[in-house]
C-alpha cells in the first residue's frame, strides 16, 4: 500500500474516532444533565464550541456551556479574545433571526417613505416612551418601507389605542399623529384580531420589549437606536 493511501485512510479512521467520542460526549451529557437538572427542559442541541473541552448546550434560545460529562454547568458569555468577539451574542442573533418571508403582513399597516426600496418591520406598543423617541428619530430614515406591528403588551389602554389606531381611516397616518405629534387616535371599532396575533407571533419568537426591529436578512435589533445606526444596518442589508 502507498505511504499516501495509508496516511489517508490513517487520517480518515482519526475523525472517524473523534466524531465517535464526540457523539459519546453528547450523549453523556444529555443523560447526566437530565437527570440531574430535569427543571431545565428539553435539550434541543448539544456541540462543541472553540473552546477545547467546552460544549454548548441549547435549550430553545437560552445557552448553557458544560464540561464533556455534564458534571458542570456555567451559564453567561463566552468570549473569544483574539477577535474580540461575543460568540454567545452572536449565536443567540442567529437563533433570534426571523425570516423576514415568514412575517405576517397582513397583520402590519405600512409607512413608505421616499422610494420604499428597503423594507424593515418595526413591533412596537403606542404607550411606549422608547418607542416615541425612536419613532421621532426614525423620521430621518428615507427611502424605506416601513411594516408596522402594533404590539399591545404594555397593559389594557395600550390594547384600547391600537384597536383606535388599526381600525383608523389612515393607519399610518394616525400612528404617526400619535408617536410623533401626541395626537390621540380617535375611537375606532373594527375587526382587529391581528392584534391577539401579533401579540401570539412576538411571543413565539420571544419578542419581549418595545421597539423591536427586524430586517431583511432576519437581523433582529431590540431597542431603541439612533437613525444613523438603522442607515448602517439597511446599508448592510442586500434588499
Amino acid at each position: 500500500m502507498k505511504p499516501t493511501k495509508t496516511a489517508a485512510l490513517a487520517a480518515l479512521a482519526a475523525l472517524g474516532l473523534l466524531a465517535a467520542g464526540a457523539r459519546a460526549d453528547e450523549a453523556s451529557i444529555r443523560k447526566n444533565l437530565a437527570e440531574r437538572l430535569p427543571q431545565m427542559g428539553k435539550i434541543d442541541e448539544v456541540g462543541k464550541t472553540p473552546m477545547a473541552g467546552l460544549y454548548e448546550v441549547r435549550v430553545g434560545t437560552d445557552l448553557y456551556y458544560t464540561d464533556a460529562d455534564g458534571n458542570y454547568l456555567l451559564h453567561g458569555q463566552l468570549i473569544d479574545t483574539k477577535r474580540q468577539q461575543n460568540l454567545t451574542e452572536e449565536r443567540q442573533e442567529k437563533l433570534l433571526a426571523i425570516d423576514f418571508s415568514t412575517l405576517p403582513l397582513k397583520d402590519a399597516f405600512t409607512i413608505v417613505r421616499g422610494n420604499g426600496k428597503r423594507k424593515i418591520a418595526l413591533f412596537e406598543d403606542p404607550n411606549c416612551g422608547y418607542c416615541k423617541r425612536f419613532e421621532r428619530d426614525l423620521q430621518k430614515v428615507d427611502n424605506v418601507t416601513v411594516y408596522m406591528f402594533l404590539y399591545p403588551i404594555l397593559g389594557p389602554d395600550s390594547t384600547e389605542k391600537s384597536r383606535n389606531l388599526w381600525c383608523s381611516k389612515d393607519k399610518a397616518k394616525a400612528w404617526q399623529d400619535w408617536m410623533v405629534r401626541d395626537a390621540l387616535p380617535a375611537a375606532a371599532s373594527c375587526d382587529a384580531t391581528a392584534l391577539a396575533r401579533n401579540v401570539e407571533f412576538g411571543r413565539k419568537h420571544k419578542i419581549s420589549g418595545t421597539p423591536t426591529m427586524l430586517f431583511a436578512d432576519g437581523t433582529r435589533v431590540p431597542g431603541a437606536i439612533p437613525a444613523q445606526q438603522v442607515e448602517k444596518l439597511l446599508a448592510a442589508v442586500k434588499q
